[in-house]
């Protein structure tokens, strides 16, 4: 048997072996989906709306329980029919994957993953609306009480993600496990009632990112260096924006300002292009890197409860200068600098950081960018609201390859190497 024949029998092999877990992976997926589908309908449809609200009428901030007897009710009139849909749809998910013969009748128990999977929450439902000691602690694991030890999670939903669905917005964060629903539908943020600080407020992208969020409903204050009230046109009307001025080097009078943010945008900037003198350069690292990082370090400094772990953001325009030229030495330089310092600072950050990677856009920084600062504007909120941490939007698709790779390596070397 030459080498080629065992090559395809070791591959042959491993798909026959890989493909049943494939499928039993992907029913447990596939009743998390239900899950979170059926939560979303549980608040926009009234008759599950009713079952459903007894699960909001349980819990303080703290999430600690406001009455043991409604806790116990809740999980019969919520947990349990959840629970009982879910397991409905994982037979159908079992009796599809059968009749289409996907899978080797060796394997076919695997199918039923998902069923016993879903048995977990109907016997903890049933546990919890029976009072079983210690079955809240063990199977209501988002629920429970005691300080945040982490922000938010990405990509799976732990306790500080599922705490803003109560106490943020309840027509957000519907994931219970994993977040593919919140980020598919734009609900793994909510902007709504948000109160978010802009710098560079006066510029293209500042004015542009303001009407974006302000359509989303947060409430903006305006940074900016210039002595005038802001405003932007929404429908042919002039809204006010409230506005501050402040000046690069002052960070610390705007302290009690920041205190009372949940999101504290850092998008002031300048471009000296290709000047180098001693001048240049200070004033280069000043406003591009230690300005904001200064910025940055006040808030951070402000994030104290489990509310400011679970609401609180920065995002950073860094810029895609990170990874690429952008043909001003002093710009690139500093903005990477700035970029490398954000991603130090997201290691063991108090609350989440996002990086804003944009490519070339038309401004006054700026004269002959390519895409224009409403569209960028437009797709950095979309991507929030979809949880993305790293933000990148621009034509150039080596950023979309080279940034995850330097934000990858960066940050483990910042990991292992930091205290």
């Amino acid at each position: 048997m030459g080498h080629t024949e065992v090559l395809e029998i070791v591959i042959s092999s491993a798909l026959a072996i890989a493909a049943p877990l494939v499928i039993a992976l992907c029913s447990v997926i596939w009743v998390e989906l239900v899950r979170d589908v059926y939560h979303f309908f549980a608040h926009v449809w009234q008759p599950l709306y009713r079952l459903h609200s007894w699960h909001h009428r349980i819990f303080k901030p703290d999430l600690s329980v406001n009455s043991e007897a409604i806790y116990r009710q809740a999980n019969w009139y919520n947990d349990l029919p959840e629970s009982l849909v879910m397991l409905t749809f994982s037979f159908i998910y079992a009796f599809t994957v059968i009749q289409t013969q996907w899978i080797n009748p060796d394997y076919q128990w695997l199918v039923w993953t998902g069923s016993f999977y879903t048995l977990t929450f109907t016997a903890g439902a049933i546990a919890r609306g029976l009072g079983v000691p210690y079955a809240d602690a063990i199977t209501d694991v988002t629920h429970r009480q005691g300080d945040f030890t982490n922000i938010p999670a990405n990509l799976f939903v732990n306790r500080p993600y599922h705490w803003r669905h109560h106490f943020d917005d309840q027509n957000a964060y519907f994931c219970g496990t994993i977040t593919v629903i919140d980020r598919i539908m734009g609900t793994a943020l909510s902007l709504k009632g948000k109160k978010v600080i802009v710098t560079g407020a006066n510029g293209t992208l500042g004015q542009a990112l303001i009407k974006q969020l302000y359509l989303k409903g947060a409430k903006i204050t305006a940074l900016t260096s210039q002595e005038k009230e802001l405003s932007i046109s929404v429908k042919n009307q002039q809204i006010p924006i409230k506005t501050v001025t402040w000046q690069i080097g002052k960070e610390s009078e705007l302290n009690q300002l920041l205190t009372k943010t949940d999101i504290l945008i850092i998008n002031h900037g300048i471009n000296v292009h290709g000047e180098k003198s001693a001048e240049a350069i200070e004033k280069s690292y000043e406003v591009n890197t230690f300005s904001g990082w200064r910025l940055m370090e006040l808030f951070l400094d402000t994030v104290k409860t489990n509310q400011d772990k679970a609401t609180k953001e920065i995002w950073v325009n860094t810029s895609e200068a990170e990874v690429n030229p952008a043909f001003s030495p002093l710009y690139e330089m500093s903005k990477r600098t700035m970029g490398e310092l954000v991603t130090m600072k997201r290691v063991n950050a108090p609350c989440i950081i996002r990086k804003l990677i944009l490519g070339p856009f038309k401004s006054n920084l700026n004269p002959i960018g390519i895409m224009s600062a409403e569209w960028v504007a437009q797709q950095i909120v979309n991507l929030a609201v979809r949880d993305f941490r790293d933000i990148i939007v621009t034509i150039n698709p080596l950023t979309y390859m080279l940034f995850p790779i330097k934000e990858f390596t960066t940050a483990n070397y910042f990991r292992w190497f930091t205290r």
